[in-house]
């Protein structure tokens, strides 16, 4: 097996701009030897899980991630444990995955300081082959050795990374990606090559694929099909040849795969492969078709389904080998029902499978009756109806969970909202009054909390007999205990209750208009995950809005609201541009030059207007608080890290290692930049100024394109809340004539501290939250 760590299908098939295909000899097998579909990976795509599909035939939980995906949560089977021996050359995170606790394995991998992402990776995947070159050169003067390589059901597993450290550094659409999948095709060839020389008796398969794909970008992880969709070939001993089909063959009409993607689309055009019938597998398929391939049991956890379309086998062999898998899949389903009924206080069977013992009798009739279209067809079905069972064990607490989580969210919400009329709304005084020195409230606060003691307590020893995992525990305490405070407060919820039943309806229109419009900003926020674009028109509305509600309460302070409604229009424009950043250094340089002006000018309106009393008022102005050095250092600072930027990207694209001076430079501009806002003065423009110059440089170090002026038109965006909101304070309180004007200001000052919170700042956490 010989697996291209990021090989994106469409890279792999499509042919380059001079109309040459990168893979010839792998072509060569499309069309002479072998079968090709396009295996689809099931999200999380990394590398860990997806060798664990492959090899061990599972979809790894992606919990594993807390483990970096390299270190093994739990031990697990694979074809590689069920093998005679495995021989294995690769990657250092990816090949003791399987044969670090393998003591019928042989493997090497290089050190971890080969992957450097500032070089053409290429040579990972010549040092695996050359490896493994050395290893058959060894076992001509080595007996024992060559005895082992003549073995049955011997494994070989090349990984190669070159691939996926290229994407990474230098992105899938680079020429030196694109030539890396023309050394993995030559390393297949001289493979093969040397394979068939050694053995000389073509009982060898061939099987190569990749593990995950490869986003524009240079990344992977997510369901996108450039990161699900790779190349999946196969021939050799045991395989079938190619077979005539049209050029939208799939062999899986309406089908969907793992990845969530229906795959029933014409194949691509320029992949030059129409005529050839192509099968498309789920990752987790190629474990069994190894293990077929190799006349091995399917490892004990694999939830592949045999590819029969792959294999060459007579029908009563294809009976065999599918009755075989269905047998392996559905014993898993028998052993996760006898944990959960052994656990469980109620138990709730999988209601299709209750009787899977006739239906297996039902097989063993037909093969004997020789059948094997009735037989095989009956396998498939048990097979389907033990991976729905699988699924249904895997997910059988879901409602239970759902509901204790729901309501512990719910419970949270309330509680949070009973907290804050409490503590920061007139309700704090106007209800304590009534409630002091209440012996009546105090026991039957005492009751609610003994009632959810001996609820939690029951919660907990019944999960506890059914043997529930600690997070169980965890969730379902959390719930009772907020409901509990919830509760615990009844006679606050009541006055509540009795305050609003008071209101006129004007009040309760307006709480139920808040209601509606918060809903709608959190139903904007759902929906914005998959359409970004609705935020272009959120900033524009916004500053309209805002500016235009400044502009209606003070006519005569209108560089405000203009100000408000240029930032909001200008962070509009970023999210009709593409996800996929392009590189744009000089963007990127540009927009530490924007950075710059930006500190200049709130710097300039900070000393120019020290005699306007609402500037002064809206901007907490301090005279006292200044450390000039500050502003230059910091100005001096983000004029270097753009300075680097375009010094580390022309040594990037000349291939060229970063010095370690100019790594020194930029670690020590992005820490030392982090920390300057500390000793920023308190004025609210001059600290706010400080913070927005103190994370540029990391960020400038950080980007490629075109997020770098994002950054600047957020900063500005967030300043110009801010002034809003502050704005909104001092228009709303009433002339303060009478004294001298520090005494005003001081006055009005306390007065925002003393506050209480109203129904229309209900706007703050929706504004917060859409930020």
């Amino acid at each position: 097996m010989i697996a291209a760590d990021g090989l994106r299908a469409d890279k792999f098939y499509e042919p380059d701009a001079d109309g040459e295909y990168r893979a010839p000899f792998l072509r060569s097998i499309i069309r002479e030897r072998g079968r090709w579909g396009v295996s689809h990976a099931r999200p999380p795509t990394e590398s860990r899980p997806g060798h664990v599909a492959i090899i061990a035939g599972f979809y790894e939980d992606p919990s594993a991630v807390t483990k970096g995906w390299k270190a093994n949560p739990v031990e697990f089977d694979s074809v590689f444990n069920r093998s005679s021996h495995t021989i294995s050359f690769g990657s250092p995170d990816i090949v003791p995955i399987f044969c670090g606790a393998l003591p019928h394995s042989t493997w090497n991998t290089y050190p971890h300081e080969f992957e450097d992402f500032a070089t053409d990776a290429s040579f990972l995947d010549e040092w695996s082959f050359d490896q493994f070159q050395s290893l058959i050169n060894k076992s001509n003067n080595d007996p024992n050795l060559k005895k082992l390589l003549q073995r049955d059901g011997l494994v070989i597993f090349l990984h190669l990374l070159g691939c996926d450290s290229n994407g990474h550094a230098h992105r899938p659409f680079s020429s030196i990606y694109l030539n890396n999948v023309k050394v993995v095709d030559r390393i297949a060839e001289n493979m093969y090559n040397l394979l068939e020389d050694y053995f000389k008796d073509n009982r060898t398969a061939y099987i190569f694929t990749a593990d995950h794909g490869m986003s524009d970008k240079g990344s992977h992880g997510d369901g996108h099909p450039s990161n699900t969709d790779t190349p999946l070939v196969a021939w050799g001993a045991g395989v079938r040849f190619p077979k005539p089909g049209s050029s939208s063959s799939h062999g899986d009409e309406g089908h969907r795969f793992v990845d969530e993607h229906l795959h029933d689309t014409p194949t691509p055009h320029d992949w030059g492969l129409y005529g050839l019938e192509r099968v498309d597998v789920n990752q987790a398929d190629i474990a069994p078709l190894m293990s077929t391939l190799l006349a091995l049991p399917c490892p004990a956890n694999s939830v592949g389904t045999l590819p029969l379309d792959y294999i060459s086998l007579a029908e009563a062999e294809e009976v065999e080998a599918v009755v075989a898998n269905t047998k392996q899949i559905l014993n898993q389903f028998i052993r996760k029902s006898q944990i959960k009924q052994s656990n469980s206080l109620h138990f709730r069977p999988f209601e299709p499978l209750a009787h899977y013992s006739s239906i297996l009798d039902q097989i063993d009739d037909l093969i004997s009756s020789k059948d094997y279209k009735a037989a095989l067809k009956l396998s498939e079905n048990l097979r389907d109806l033990a991976l729905e069972g699988l699924n249904y064990f895997q997910t059988y607490d879901w409602f239970m969970l759902m509901a204790v989580i729901t309501l512990g969210y719910i419970g949270w919400m309330v509680h949070l909202v009973l907290h804050v009329l409490q503590s920061y709304t007139s309700h704090k005084n106007s209800l304590s009054n009534k409630r002091s020195g209440d012996k009546i409230t105090e026991s039957g606060r005492l009751m609610v909390y003994v009632c959810g003691c001996f609820l939690m307590v029951a919660a907990s020893t019944i999960l506890f007999l059914e043997h529930s995992p600690p997070l169980y525990h965890v969730y379902t305490a959390m719930t009772i205990f907020l409901w509990t405070r919830i509760f615990g407060e009844y006679l606050f919820i009541r006055e509540l209750w009795m305050d609003l039943v008071h209101r006129d309806c004007k009040f309760i229109f307006k709480i139920l208009a808040t209601c509606v419009v918060a809903i709608v900003v959190l139903e904007f926020l759902v929906h914005s995950f998959t359409e970004r674009r609705l935020y272009t028109w959120c900033f524009l509305i916004t500053g309209v809005l805002a500016s235009s509600y400044l502009f209606h309460l003070n006519k005569r302070r209108y560089l405000v609201a203009i100000y408000v409604w240029i930032a909001c229009s200008f962070l509009s424009i970023f999210t009709l541009m593409p996800a996929e950043i392009p590189d744009n250094t000089s963007l990127v340089v540009a927009s530490g030059a924007m950075a710059i002006l930006v500190g200049v000018a709130a710097r300039w309106l900070d000393f120019h207007h020290e005699a306007d009393r609402y500037w002064n008022c809206i901007t907490n102005h301090d005279m006292e608080a200044r450390i000039p050095m500050l502003f230059q250092l910091q100005v001096f600072l983000v004029g270097l890290a753009s300075a680097m930027v375009w010094l580390s990207t022309s040594h990037r694209t000349k291939n060229r290692e970063l010095l370690p001076l100019h790594q020194m430079i930029n670690w020590s501009v992005a820490g030392v930049s982090l920390i300057l806002p500390l000793f920023s003065p308190n004025g609210l423009l001059s600290r706010l100024t400080s913070i927005f110059l103190g994370f540029a440089p990391t960020f400038l170090l950080l980007s490629i394109g075109y997020e770098a002026a994002f950054y600047s038109s957020l900063g500005l965006v967030l300043m110009a809340w801010i002034l809003f909101e502050n704005s909104l304070i001092y228009m709303s309180k009433p002339a303060l004539s009478a004294g001298p004007r520090k005494a005003v200001d001081h006055k009005a000052s306390l007065d925002q501290k003393l506050r209480h919170l109203e129904l229309f700042d209900v706007r703050i956490p929706l504004v917060f939250m859409r930020f």
